[in-house]
């Protein structure tokens, strides 16, 4: 019985037998002569196995419109993530500021050279992430990816610090109105970023398209707590901070020292560095949204230099450390679901 029912159609000839001859009763029921004329043509079960109508069976039986999952653009899913990311992203903007902001500024709110300074500090990092992504999508195209991976670890960390801190340190002792070479030394710095971050290319684009959401988000809430809280409300932070980001670049470096047998000390250091990372640098951007303003009322006052490359470097190292450890984060998940 198990057998017929996993196939249904595959009946033995004896059926067909009962066929062979058909009795008059069965002639006298069909009126029609044309029809008698059939199913006599068709008793035969070579030419019943062979005939149109059974073929015809078949193909309605097997031949069934196949399943097409629905476009998400044309059927409106794409839309509604896109609302759902955009009110999650507003939402975490107001919730934060609703926990941490609850007393805002006391001067009625921001003055026009201090915004001014801001979106132009804004503007320059958002430039200079662009130029980061651009670079590092050329240089994976040409191959450098797979030769930076393939060069010693030691050689990569110490080539790599050495040209950031190298083009960096440039830039910040550049004099703002030497444009050129200002400029330059940016470029160079971001383009060395780029460079270091070119493995990043490896992983899957829908992973990378949501990391840079995230950070956009968590970056975008916690900058607007820091523009609207009161003047110098968390320039308290810049000690702690730096001993947190000492102690997470030290569990960064731990995979190059302890064996690969020291699985639970590499698990906690893993784990320092991916959601200590986060909440380190998350503090970083409150702590460099808050200085960029008080540098902007010194600016006012004829006491520092206008320099807003040098302000746009530290909010770009607070989006490229937020950004790497949200695509590590979402690509362990996307791990653990397979």
């Amino acid at each position: 019985m198990s057998f017929i029912l996993r196939r249904p159609f595959a009946v033995s000839s004896n059926a067909f037998k009962q066929f062979s001859k058909p009795s008059s009763l069965l002639r006298a029921f069909h009126s029609s002569p044309k029809s008698s004329k059939l199913l006599t043509s068709t008793t035969n079960p070579q030419s019943l196995l062979k005939s149109a109508v059974l073929r015809n069976g078949f193909k309605r039986g097997y031949q069934t419109p196949s399943y097409q999952p629905a476009n998400p653009a044309a059927s409106g899913n794409l839309t509604q993530r896109l609302l759902m990311g955009g009110a999650l992203v507003g939402g975490t903007i107001l919730a934060t500021n609703f926990i941490f902001n609850r007393e805002t500024r006391e001067d009625g709110g921001m003055p026009p050279f201090e915004r001014e300074y801001l979106n132009q500090t804004f503007m320059h990092t958002g430039l200079g992430v662009g130029i980061i992504a651009l670079a590092a999508r050329t240089l994976h195209q040409s191959g450098w990816s797979y030769r930076l991976m393939a060069t010693n670890p030691w050689v990569v960390v110490g080539l790599g610090l050495a040209a950031s801190f190298g083009t960096m340190f440039g830039t910040f002792y550049t004099h703002p109105d030497n444009y050129v070479q200002k400029y330059a030394l940016w470029t160079a710095f971001n383009i060395t970023q780029a460079a270091i971050l070119t493995p990043l290319m490896f992983m899957s684009p829908a992973i990378l398209a949501r990391a840079g959401l995230y950070t956009v988000g968590m970056m975008g809430s916690i900058a607007f707590v820091g523009a609207t809280a009161k003047q110098e409300k968390y320039l308290y932070l810049g000690g702690p901070l730096l001993a947190g980001v000492a102690i997470v670049a030290i569990s960064g470096f731990a995979p190059l020292v302890l064996p690969a047998t020291a699985i639970r000390t590499l698990a906690w250091t893993e784990n320092i560095w991916l959601y200590g990372g986060l909440a380190v640098f998350g503090g970083f951007t409150l702590y460099d949204v808050q200085k960029i303003l008080h540098h902007a009322r010194m600016s006012e006052r004829g006491l520092v230099r206008k320099d807003v490359v040098n302000e746009s470097i530290h909010l770009e190292l607070d989006f490229l450390n937020i950004f790497i450890r949200m695509v590590q984060i979402l690509a362990m998940r996307n791990n653990r679901k397979r």
